[in-house]
């Protein structure tokens, strides 16, 4: 053997323990988003939220010195794609947390990832997902390693029903006000539907019928007449904002008189831009306790991780920064597993569970202050309520000048907190 050929080897070699050496050093993560099927309107700015945090993180010296190793898949909402995606990812990446999306996808794995134990932060937050036990009455089974930032969907469809009882007095009704189910027959807009309708009700609603319209856009003039000839008073828009402009036309158009109101996903910056004057008055659950271009701290902090992805002035949606929040949780959880130990899955979950109203560093009037309990996943039970305000044509200028002139508006309307029933764990 020639001494070339003798130190080519070596130097392969070389090259190979060292690379393999760095990547066993970095922070294996799997990252699912729609950005191409039927909800990513709202899943790319939610994806790219976690992806310019992490850049962000690796910049500034990683976790520890250590860079997270990030692998984005786009599986475009299907379920059985997601969950092919998650067991490669646990054989070849060997991830130790999974950011995950659909409530479809979120619920398939959810036995899985419990018996590999591998924390999965959705961007779904069907409140199935909220009961570690399995032990509440209402529970579909045990969620021990799910994890979402914000109120679920049965806890925000709550607070805003119970906005909405306030609202009915303000009007000075007498009346029992109507309350209708609007969405697609899937996991998703299912998740609150019985929930939220036994809530109202509780509330001395009269709950009626459901009105089902498609994930995906589509001529919508039945459902609104059907909305305007039952003469509902609150209605609850469970699908994502893919749906929710056509809606919002059609019913505008045939004159359907009616409070609309929104899940977080069912309304963002870019449906009230297409929908016009349509979208003026919907209110909406949101996650966090500002929006964009509000003057605090924590802000400041969103718009350097801004500059990862674009200008660090551009207008971001609610669901960015929603993101953003969620993606410090991870990373604080993985900082605290790492002070006490070993970083793995299991101590990443067990570090969820060490701080009390806890707001990420350097996000504070952002991030809503959190507490996850080993037996209640239920990070927090308050939910901000915005209005839209639209004052004027929305179609010749894009959202971020729309914004500034303040042409669209994003009001505040209330803070609804929640009781921590037992009850509602899981459910």
């Amino acid at each position: 053997m020639s001494k070339h050929l003798l130190k080519t080897i070596n130097l392969t070699i070389f090259i190979f323990l060292l690379t393999k050496n760095l990547i066993s050093s970095d922070i294996p993560v799997g990252q699912l988003v729609d950005f191409t099927g039927p909800t990513s309107s709202v899943g790319r700015p939610f994806g790219q939220g976690h992806i310019d945090v992490i850049k962000w993180i690796n910049k500034n010296g990683g976790i520890n010195n250590k860079k997270i190793r990030l692998e984005t898949v786009d599986y475009s909402y299907k379920a059985p794609r997601a969950v092919a995606t998650y067991k490669r990812w646990k054989s070849r990446l060997k991830v130790i947390t999974v950011i995950g999306w659909g409530t479809a996808d979120t619920e398939a794995l959810m036995e899985t990832i419990a018996r590999d134990k591998i924390p999965f932060f959705s961007g779904s937050y069907a409140g199935q997902l909220t009961d570690p036990t399995g032990k509440a009455p209402n529970s579909f089974k045990a969620a021990p390693y799910n994890f979402f930032y914000g109120p679920s969907y049965s806890d925000a469809c709550r607070g805003l029903v119970t906005w909405a009882l306030k609202d009915w007095k303000n009007k000075e009704k007498s009346e029992k006000p109507k309350f209708v189910h609007m969405g697609d027959n899937h996991p998703y807009p299912n998740a609150p539907k019985q929930a939220c309708q036994e809530y109202a009700e509780e509330l001395g609603f009269e709950v009626l019928s459901v009105i089902n319209y498609t994930l995906a856009p589509g001529d919508f003039t039945a459902q609104c007449l059907t909305l305007k000839q039952i003469q509902a008073n609150y209605a609850y828009l469970a699908n994502s904002s893919n749906s929710t402009t056509a809606l919002l036309k059609a019913c505008n158009t045939v004159g359907a008189e009616v409070q609309f109101m929104t899940n977080v996903w069912g309304v963002d910056e870019t449906v009230i831009k297409a929908s016009g004057k349509a979208a003026d008055g919907i209110v909406f659950a949101v996650r966090t306790n500002s929006v964009w271009g509000e003057d605090n701290e924590g802000m400041e902090l969103i718009k350097n991780i801004s500059s990862m992805s674009g200008k660090k002035d551009q207008y971001r949606s609610v669901h960015y920064i929603s993101a953003v929040c969620s993606m410090f949780y991870i990373v604080e959880a993985m900082k605290i597993a790492m002070a006490e130990g070993e970083l793995n899955g299991e101590n990443i979950r067990n570090a969820m569970y060490k701080n009390e109203n806890w707001i990420p560093e350097g996000l504070k009037d952002v991030c809503l202050p959190s507490t996850w309990k080993s037996d209640d996943h239920r990070g927090l039970m308050e939910v901000p309520i915005y209005m839209v305000k639209v004052n004027g044509k929305t179609d010749k200028k894009g959202v971020d000048q729309l914004m500034k002139e303040k042409t669209i508006k994003l009001v505040k309307e209330d803070q609804i907190t929640l009781p921590r029933r037992p009850e509602w764990r899981g459910y």
